[in-house]
């Protein structure tokens, strides 16, 4: 006789949760698109009869996209089987004996998120986390794309301004949002070319210049957050130069991710570069 367990897992039914860890959280881990073709290539072919979505009028994607598709909308998703989402659910979600794919944030034992971890156990469910689907080759399958870094840059100037102004500096960052607050990519960039614009003509403040940034590594992320960065007057220089730069620029300075930290002490002829795969005991910053 087919067990609890039997019945949920493999039942051909997936919900989507709402995502409830940021009130900006626009993301979903399936399009419409996506179920479309989930739910009319046949059961035999893609193993999915029905797919359940949680309302949202946060989700990048109304409600009656996902109902012109096929989906159902209802906030129990009780019947599924395989439930997915994007960050960190309520634990009231973690229903027993499902399968969850989400960035759940555990597996390096974050302290916040361990509630979360003894949950899904209690539950006896099973987790899929996104950041450790891997390759045949140990290489991500779920990484970070650019737009993290171009989101995660805007918010860091919009913290910038907020900063300074604590501290009694009005700064043109001031004039910025955060990242969700922008309809679109090319109008946070308009956004951006503006306050470029006005540092350009205005200048910075004396008390903050030179304003230093360092990108660290060169990944998606990096590469992303430097698409923003590059919108706004700067130039990139070696460290030894940063005295020599005036105060309407903005200077740059990018360093991989091995020139971070310092090996203790090794064998002789053994670099940084060739312990990078060690322990985080053995490295001092």
């Amino acid at each position: 006789m087919p067990t609890v367990v039997d019945a949920m897992l493999g039942n051909g039914v997936v919900g989507i949760l709402s995502e409830s860890c940021n009130k900006w959280e626009r993301r979903v881990p399936l399009a419409p698109e996506h179920c479309a073709r989930l739910l009319h290539g046949g059961r035999q072919k893609t193993g999915i009869s029905r797919i359940i979505i949680q309302p949202s009028t946060k989700r990048i994607y109304h409600d009656a996209q996902y109902e012109d598709v096929g989906c159902e909308i209802s906030e129990d998703l009780s019947e599924c089987g395989l439930i997915l989402g994007v960050k960190q659910p309520k634990l009231e979600m973690i229903l027993p004996d499902r399968a969850y794919g989400f960035f759940s944030h555990t597996h390096k034992a974050q302290k916040e998120n361990m509630p979360l971890l003894d949950k899904i156990l209690s539950e006896k469910a099973s987790l899929y986390d996104y950041e450790l689907i891997v390759g045949d080759h140990g290489k991500r399958l779920l990484a970070f794309g650019k737009f993290a870094g171009r989101a995660g840059f805007i918010d860091i100037l919009h913290g910038l301004g907020q900063r300074y102004l604590s501290l009694g500096i009005s700064t043109p960052f001031l004039s910025l949002g955060m990242s969700y607050m922008y309809p679109s990519l090319a109008a946070a960039k308009a956004a951006v070319i503006s306050v470029g614009e006005e540092i350009a003509t205005q200048g910075l403040p004396p008390e903050i210049c030179p304003l230093v940034i360092v990108f660290t590594g060169s990944g998606n992320v990096s590469h992303g957050a430097q698409e923003i960065f590059k919108l706004l007057p700067h130039t990139f220089v070696d460290p030894s130069k940063l005295p020599e730069i005036c105060g309407k620029l903005i200077v740059v300075k990018q360093v991989e991710n091995s020139k971070l930290v310092i090996g203790k002490p090794a064998p002789l002829g053994e670099g940084v570069g060739s312990i990078m795969g060690s322990p985080p005991q053995s490295y001092a910053y």
